[in-house]
């Protein structure tokens, strides 16, 4: 054929890629390291398709329309002869090739913008870094891929390296061979549809003796260094946030409707040579919630029993910088506050920390923050095991928001791995600061807010899945954790409950000291 033919000589195949191609699984996923021509072969392969199958139709896909842009848009103007397609329409992304086939670039910035494809049918689907989707995402996708042409066979494809929100289900799918959690009716799971085809950048001749990009990669941070250059899927191995999924727990901004009257407030990680984080939180009211509170006949410590009571938190701003003293970043975040009432400022506890006879870090942050009429910071609790599980629990629940221009922090909890050394702990990372930011504003937010716990049915809400028995939370006072578990009604029946609780509790914890029990009677 003379398309064939026009492609072959744009397109020269190393073997990695040649077996990309000839592989016959319905489901192939290429890639591994940085490097390896894993763009090139995506698209290449949806050209094969749709020259071998006259008027049938593919569909390539980014996360977002900048990645798609910059990726296989780029490459499809670039390196496709303008001989093997009738045109290129700028406006839908796509291309109709001389036989009559299409070849559709499109994104899926948002969970449910997958359904734009519902109705459609795709011979063949190519997904560029696929990690960057969600396992909803893939699975809507997999009903899509269809064709009506006799003689055809449906198949998709995925590229991509370790890391990322989709991390945990792509290796579960192609390098474990086992459905991951969350895949519905994992029992039509078939491991001999998947097709893993591992490459390096030693494997694409065009980087492999390309010392400058080989000395790039190797300067990353380790993890990132042993997934991009390596191709180490192990690297991401128990993911912390495994259950984080774009979409269900972001939301754009205009999605939230905040409201000035809103309980805000703020948290910091300072840094000079590292970035300083610092994020704005609301608490969103629900007045079911408020109204169930009102009506209880006990409320439990802490909540609002009379007013409005959180539903969620929102983290709805970010602000990462490095290079700043105290007092530019506190005029920074002071400029960035105009016309809101901000509560509380909570601030990493070394800030307070004097270590010259100069003003601590915190003071010289307070004189700024003070002077704009806002409140000096607070030393945020360190208790990262804690805060880390509350942090999940939230995310579980449903109970914690991120809008999607808080990009460093969406981008840095899917990466958090669990410490080898001390497995209820995150490994400390280079690029961890947006994470311990956000944990130093949820901890006390939660609190304040009344979201939690005490939210959750009885097995739902607990630590990550490795500490799943779990009922209570370190780091909250447990009296305060039993007195918002208890639900019964009538002051007997509460006893009864709080003296169940407390036996869990010391069954978790140890013997220690609870704290006496008040009954109204």
């Amino acid at each position: 054929m003379i398309e064939r033919t026009l492609l072959s000589a744009s397109y020269d195949p190393f073997d990695r890629q040649r077996e990309f191609h000839n592989s016959r699984k319905k489901y192939r996923l290429f890639g591994g390291a940085a490097g390896p021509g894993k763009t090139r072969a995506l698209l290449s392969e949806a050209i094969f398709q749709a020259l071998l199958n006259g008027r049938s139709d593919t569909l390539l896909m980014r996360r977002t329309y900048p990645e798609l842009e910059g990726s296989l848009l780029a490459q499809f103007r670039r390196d496709v002869p303008r001989d093997l397609y009738q045109n290129y329409n700028e406006a839908k992304h796509l291309v109709t090739l001389t036989n009559g086939s299409t070849i559709r670039f499109g994104y899926c910035r948002n969970e449910n913008d997958v359904y734009q494809y519902q109705g459609a049918e795709f011979l063949f689907i190519g997904i560029d870094e696929l990690t960057h989707f969600t396992l909803k995402q893939w699975q809507f996708l997999t009903s899509r891929n269809r064709c009506p042409i006799p003689g055809t066979f449906p198949c998709m494809a995925g590229a991509t390296n370790p890391g990322n929100i989709g991390h945990a289900w792509v290796k579960a799918l192609w390098v474990d061979k086992a459905p991951p959690p969350g895949y519905e009716r994992p029992e039509q799971y078939d491991p001999g549809d998947y097709d893993f085809i591992r490459a390096r950048i030693a494997d694409n001749p065009i980087y492999a003796n390309d010392l400058n990009y080989r000395k790039t990669l190797e300067a990353l941070p380790e993890q990132l260094r042993k997934a991009f250059l390596n191709g180490d899927w192990d690297v991401f191995a128990g993911q912390y946030f495994d259950l984080f999924e774009i979409g269900r727990h972001t939301a754009r901004p205009e999605e939230i409707g905040m409201q000035a009257w809103w309980p805000r407030w703020i948290s910091i990680d300072w840094g000079f040579q590292h970035p300083s984080a610092v994020y704005w939180h609301a608490a969103e009211p629900l007045a079911a919630i408020s109204n169930q509170r009102s009506a209880t006949r006990n409320p439990a410590p802490g909540s609002n029993a009379g007013g409005d009571t959180a539903a969620r938190i929102i983290t709805y701003r970010e602000f990462v910088q490095n290079g700043l003293s105290p007092r530019m970043l506190g005029q920074a975040i002071a400029e960035r506050c105009k016309g809101e009432k901000i509560q509380e400022i909570y601030l990493s506890p070394d800030a307070f920390a004097h270590r010259t006879s100069e003003a601590s870090i915190a003071e010289q942050l307070g004189e700024v923050l003070a002077a704009n009429g806002m409140p000096r910071p607070s030393p945020a609790d360190d208790d990262r095991i804690g805060g880390w599980q509350l942090m999940y629990q939230l995310l579980e629940q449903d109970a914690w928001v991120i809008t999607e221009n808080c990009a460093k922090l969406i981008e840095c909890l899917p990466q958090l791995v669990r410490d080898n050394r001390r497995v209820e702990d995150v490994r400390k990372v280079e690029g961890d600061d947006p994470a311990d930011a956000a944990r130093y504003g949820i901890v006390p937010g939660a609190r304040y807010a009344g979201v939690g716990a005490h939210r959750s049915a009885p097995g739902a809400g607990q630590a990550p899945p490795l500490y799943s028995q779990m009922r209570f939370m370190p780091g909250m006072p447990l009296g305060e954790q039993i007195a918002r578990l208890v639900t019964a009604e009538d002051a007997t029946s509460r006893a009864i409950q709080f003296q169940r609780l407390e036996a869990e509790a010391r069954k978790q914890f140890g013997p220690q000291r609870l704290p006496r029990r008040r009954w109204n009677w």
